[in-house]
């Protein structure tokens, strides 16, 4: 993929960013996600690609726009599968929490998983400890590993997982091994990212969350050398169905990096919607103007670039703001 397209793609999420930052805190999360996905097509519309959305906001009988299967881009220029996630952490916006992200992966045409929409059992961590975790160790064994990787006692690890009651068992066992704990309430995508980044003080992802979050996640961490191995968990025979029909004839094989996204050349973007460990919130810092804190990242040179940028509102049309 030519290497002008990551900065385009940081373009929609920063846009997609913008406008659903204005809805923080207001409690409505489904106009912030509405003003998200509005505005990330918006911009879209600009690229010089030819893209087709593999992950996005539904089927096209559920989603107006950035819908399965929908074509992005100016329908010239390269052949991409894209996956998105306009507002990820719709409650987080709502609720004015940490860790909203706006998010963008794309990959040559065929090589990104078209994980259908359902539960995916998922462990994610940075590059130091890639490799030496596995889905089917324990979860001690596991935090052993990544303490050994990262050359800290267990005792310093920090997991990171959904704040959810299935996850109970997980919680006992972390704690059972001596590792510490970072509950959230929503967000895995940005969970998993942090696993890659020191500072942020997350080594390992545990969980289980949405399967297209997980392909997003992937797409991330393979730009950075991490790790994440998934498997789905379909809800009923109806879903195993619809695995089969997507390619997957044995729904609860272990995933691996190269099944969720093959190859090498994947570029993937977000910008921060509210403050989180490693990317900050929108600004609105005055006279009409805004600024944006933005990660994008391409796996084929190992690039990853932070962006910070100042916004003239004024001068964005296609941003929905209220």
């Amino acid at each position: 993929m030519e290497r002008e397209l990551a900065l385009e793609i940081v373009r929609v999420t920063e846009a997609a960013a913008l406008a659903a930052a204005r809805w923080m805190g207001t409690g409505k999360k489904n106009e912030a996600d509405q003003a998200a996905t509005t505005a990330m097509r918006a911009v879209f519309e600009t690229v010089n690609m030819d893209g087709v959305v593999v992950i996005g906001e539904g089927e096209m009988d559920e989603a107006p726009m950035l819908y399965i299967g929908e074509k992005l881009g100016q329908g010239n220029g390269l052949q991409v599968d894209v996956a998105v996630d306009p507002l990820e952490g719709t409650n987080i916006v709502a609720k004015g929490l940490w860790n909203a992200i706006t998010v963008v992966a794309v990959a040559p045409h065929g090589t990104m998983l078209h994980a259908p929409d359902m539960y995916m059992e998922k462990i994610a961590v940075g590059p130091k400890a890639a490799g030496r975790v596995h889905l089917d160790a324990s979860v001690k064994e596991n935090l052993k590993e990544v303490a050994k990787a990262n050359n800290k006692n267990i005792s310093d690890v920090v997991a990171i997982l959904l704040d959810r009651e299935r996850h109970q068992p997980i919680i006992e066992e972390i704690r059972s091994a001596g590792a510490r704990i970072k509950l959230i309430s929503d967000g895995d995508v940005a969970a998993a990212i942090n696993t890659a980044f020191e500072d942020t003080g997350v080594d390992i992802m545990f969980g289980i969350g949405g399967a297209p979050e997980g392909v997003l996640a992937a797409a991330a961490l393979k730009c950075l050398g991490g790790e994440l191995q998934g498997r789905l968990k379909p809800a009923d025979q109806e879903q195993v169905e619809r695995c089969k029909a997507m390619g997957l004839q044995n729904p609860g094989q272990i995933l691996l990096m190269d099944d969720l996204i093959r190859g090498e050349d994947a570029i993937f973007a977000a910008t921060g919607v509210t403050d989180g460990e490693l990317l900050r919130g929108v600004r609105y810092i005055g006279n009409d103007r805004a600024m944006t804190h933005s990660l994008v990242m391409r796996a084929k040179t190992g690039t990853v670039r932070f962006v910070e940028a100042r916004h003239q509102l004024s001068k964005k049309p296609h941003l929905v703001l209220v």
